[in-house]
Formats: C-alpha cells, sequence, structure tokens
C-alpha cells in the first residue's frame, strides 16, 4: 500500500517535471497532477490495453516507439477530461510522452 502511494507521488512529480521541460505542457499544481495521473492510469488501464493490443504488430515493426505514441493519446486525452492540466498539440504530448519515459527510467533506478 506504501508502495502505491510513493509511486502515485512520484508519477505526479514526473508529471511536474515534464511540464518545467516540455513548452506547452501545462500542469497548475501539484494535486491537479495527483488528479491527472490517476485519471493517465485508469485510462491506461483501459484505453491503453486496448490501443497496446491492437498496434502490437505495429510493436514489431517500429522496435516498440508506437507504445510512445500510444502514451501520446492516454496522455492528451487525459489533458481533456482534467482541469487544469493542459497540452497545446499533439505533437506536445507526444514529446511529454518521451520525457515523462525518461523520467520513469531515472526514478526507477533509484526507486
Amino acid at each position: 500500500m506504501i508502495r502505491l502511494l510513493v509511486e502515485w507521488l512520484l508519477n505526479a512529480l514526473a508529471l511536474l517535471i515534464v511540464t518545467y521541460v516540455v513548452p506547452g505542457f501545462d500542469v497548475e499544481d501539484f494535486p491537479t497532477a495527483l488528479i491527472a495521473v490517476l485519471i493517465i492510469g485508469l485510462l491506461n488501464l483501459t484505453l491503453g490495453w486496448f490501443l497496446r493490443f491492437i498496434t502490437w504488430p505495429l510493436n514489431w515493426l517500429t522496435l516498440g516507439l508506437i507504445y510512445l505514441v500510444v502514451d501520446a493519446v492516454i496522455i492528451y486525452l487525459a489533458s481533456k477530461l482534467v482541469k487544469g492540466f493542459r497540452i497545446k498539440s499533439f505533437f506536445t504530448a507526444f514529446l511529454g510522452a518521451l520525457v515523462l519515459a525518461v523520467v520513469h527510467y531515472l526514478f526507477g533506478m533509484l526507486w
């Protein structure tokens, strides 16, 4: 239970880090980031699973890069659902997904 809470907080922190790195990727404050991470997680659990399933053949051709596009779609949709979480364009969402993947990798090395 504690691990889940810590991961939720770290994911919100990662989202705030992306806000400072990617122009056009805006999160108002930490509580908004917590809600956004929760919505992203729920979308990943439902729609993300379906999108990964139907793009699985493309995964082989793109060496896994299609999953960044799926993550960008999920993040972009979450920005439409959460007040205070704004993304300028899909390209911004793609850059955000890329930076978020790097930040998650770095957090994984520490955690």
